[in-house]
């Protein structure tokens, strides 16, 4: 498996991985824009010729956002989450983001619980912020 830096050649890969996980998926032009952006770095994990996952980092004010973290399903529970976040975590110094943030469905819990073994904290909710379905965001900080 290989972890690269997304390009714009990646995205329609990128985007057939965010409506499989996501009901709001991020756009192509989203996804676009973000490959432009100087404050944002976004990852793919490529397997045999093809992206399995995806997770972005934005630079806010020197904090790091993170965003879009997504495995297709029959790649999930191989390690592949916690390999992109990783690398991206290890990444993010050189980019001059300190402190990370990321916001999580309240009951995703395999996906809390990665976040929790990789040093994020649970420091707040934001009652009702995702939709189909409506339910709360974790707010979760790696400091």
């Amino acid at each position: 498996m290989i972890i690269r830096e997304l390009t714009a050649e990646d995205i329609e890969a990128v985007c057939r991985i965010e409506r499989e996980v996501f009901s709001m998926p991020w756009t192509a032009r989203d996804f676009l824009e973000m490959v432009e952006a100087d404050y944002a770095h976004f990852y793919v994990a490529e397997a045999d010729g093809e992206i399995v996952g995806c997770c972005g980092i934005r630079k806010l004010a020197g904090d790091g956002e993170i965003t879009n973290v997504a495995v297709t399903e029959k790649f999930r529970r191989k390690g592949i989450g916690r390999k992109l976040l990783s690398h991206m975590l290890q990444e993010a110094p050189l980019f001059g983001i300190g402190d990370c943030t990321l916001e999580v469905r309240s009951g995703n819990m395999p996906a809390i619980r990665l976040y929790e073994s990789l040093g994020f904290k649970s420091e707040g909710v934001r009652p009702d912020f995702y939709e189909k379905p409506k339910e709360d965001a974790l707010i979760m900080w790696k400091r």
